[in-house]
């Protein structure tokens, strides 16, 4: 059997971005105000959102109370989900878990003439970079993704009705002074905000909904996971879902037997695994390559342990 190489493990920091560059939307809260000043009620909504060079940009629609909040008050808060798609948010729920999220203090700041005509532009850019990525996939890419039952929209194409829709949006920066990242079992994690500012950006953010989609709603992927387990790990697992996606890697969250009864019953809890890359992945296509790698490298491995076996049986 194959043996395990040691897990590269991302950033608090890393995390971060990732979380941010993925999403395209967030709950944000602004402090009530009216003509005397802040009441101290707080306004919450959703709201659309870019991530840019270490900053969310954020659209608001011109009705949305946060617009008459930060005239008053700037200071705000923004809170941003991992994204999880299909199944494993079901999962999740199951076993009493909460998927990533990454909570932000700071300041709500409206962007001027210039600065809002060079969001909309980056904005547009970005769409277009990455539906070319999405529509003409690779046969790599593809074999991924076909998979996956959440249409074709990555990050930036849900954004695309910000562009294209008729409703007016005021166009907010948010200064970051304060950074929590909150994991899976609900402990808060206090992040440096300048590491975020240059952590470097993961090219695959903008995919990563439809690559967890994708890979999870294939039965055949989801076995090649549990093999991951089996041969790089030596883990036996008897369910396994992928829950989440980087340039370094991918966590798995796998159904591990725990303790055994007396009876020969078998207990299980879900763990999170980390599997890592020899060489970090450019872009879409190289994480799909290198995902498709592993599963031959995997089946060849079990093979050749399957024949090893086979013949220390014959010999005895």
């Amino acid at each position: 059997m194959k043996k395990s190489t040691k897990a590269v493990v991302l950033s608090l920091a890393e995390r971060c971005k990732n979380i941010l560059s993925s999403n395209w939307h967030s709950q944000l809260h602004t402090i009530k105000a009216d003509a005397k000043g802040s009441k101290g009620d707080i306004h919450s909504s959703r709201v659309k959102y870019f991530f840019k060079r270490g900053k969310p940009y954020i659209w608001i629609p011109e009705g949305d109370l946060h617009n008459v909040n930060t005239m008053i008050d700037e200071r705000g808060s923004f809170s941003v989900v991992h994204t999880i798609p299909g199944p494993l948010m079901g999962l999740l729920k199951s076993i009493k878990k909460l998927p990533p999220r990454v909570a932000l203090t700071g300041d709500v700041v409206p962007l001027k003439d210039d600065k809002v005509k060079l969001a909309w532009e980056s904005l547009r850019q970005a769409i277009e970079s990455e539906r070319e990525v999405i529509l003409h996939p690779s046969y790599s890419v593809s074999g991924v993704l076909s998979s996956s039952t959440i249409g074709f929209k990555s990050r930036s194409e849900n954004l695309l009705e910000v562009l294209e829709g008729n409703d007016p949006y005021v166009v907010y920066k948010f200064d970051i002074r304060f950074c929590s990242y909150i994991d899976i079992n609900g402990s808060i994690h206090e992040v440096d905000v300048d590491n975020i500012a240059v952590a470097k950006t993961d090219p695959l953010s903008p995919f990563t909904e439809k690559l967890i989609d994708g890979i999870n709603q294939s039965q055949a992927r989801r076995r090649a996971l549990m093999l991951f387990c089996f041969v790089y790990l030596n883990k036996c697992a008897r369910d396994a879902f992928i829950l989440s996606v980087d340039r370094k890697g991918f966590d798995v969250l796998a159904k591990m037997p725990s303790v055994t009864t007396k009876d020969g019953l078998s207990h299980y809890e879900w763990k999170d695994l980390r599997f890592s890359f020899k060489e970090e992945a450019d872009d879409i296509e190289g994480f799909c390559h290198k995902l498709v790698e592993m599963e031959e490298d995997a089946l060849k491995n079990l093979s050749s342990f399957s024949g090893l076996a086979l013949q220390e049986g014959v010999a005895s």
